[in-house]
């Protein structure tokens, strides 16, 4: 008796099964987060920018879903909004954000400060129950408490605006994460403020101001 060998379907299964594999790995490698590029604030169309203390700071918020395509999550569906914070400072001392207060206030004057990411891995692990949508897949991965994936965990910590300071002539960007869960238009009529902003001598600089519109404008 001749050994059994692989009929030529077996192996053509077996090759189409690891290149399948191999393609599908190359897609869960593509859902890891990246930072967007950073340009400088006045580069966006929501912006305040203070030219007499050249200081300038700009919001993008990622509630389309071509932009949103960046995370992992669909965090849309869970009513929360990232959004997009870059702050350029192009005078020749560095810009202290210890202090700083960041506040999305509605155009029914709710007012919406940044989550904290146990705030978000809470609402991840426990979404209210409501006519939204699920989020969308989740990659596998070691859980983490509360059934957060790793990898969510991970792009959560990275995206968040962690700069306590900006550099003479330097930009930096992050993303804040607002709750608007029961909120239908969070950006129509809004307006963000961000307060504590202090130079090099410690003086704290004039607040900023963005109207929401001046995105809203654009995107349409």
């Amino acid at each position: 008796m001749f050994p059994k060998t692989r009929s030529a379907g077996s192996r053509t299964a077996a090759v189409i099964f690891l290149t399948i594999c191999v393609f599908a790995s190359a897609l869960w490698a593509a859902k890891e987060f990246v930072q967007p590029a950073i340009h400088p604030a006045q580069s966006f169309a929501a912006i305040d920018d203070h030219t007499d203390e050249r200081v300038a700071v700009a919001i993008d918020p990622y509630d389309l879903q071509d932009k949103a395509e960046i995370f992992s999550v669909n965090y849309r569906d869970l009513g929360l909004l990232p959004v997009r914070l870059i702050v350029t400072n192009d005078s020749d001392d560095p810009v202290s954000l210890t202090a700083m207060k960041p506040t999305l206030i509605t155009v029914n004057k709710t007012k919406l400060m940044p989550l904290t990411p146990d705030d978000i891995f809470r609402r991840l692990s426990r979404p209210r129950q409501s006519d939204r949508k699920l989020p969308l897949p989740i990659p596998q991965g070691k859980k983490i408490k509360g059934g957060i994936k790793q990898q969510v965990r991970d792009e959560v910590e990275a995206a968040q605006f962690s700069a306590q300071a900006i550099e003479p002539h330097t930009t930096r960007a992050g993303f804040l994460f607002f709750d608007i869960q029961g909120i239908s238009t969070p950006l129509a009529g809004a307006h963000f403020y961000m307060t504590g902003v202090r130079n090099g001598k410690g003086d704290e600089l004039m607040y900023f101001e963005i109207p929401l519109e001046k995105y809203l404008s654009t995107a349409k």
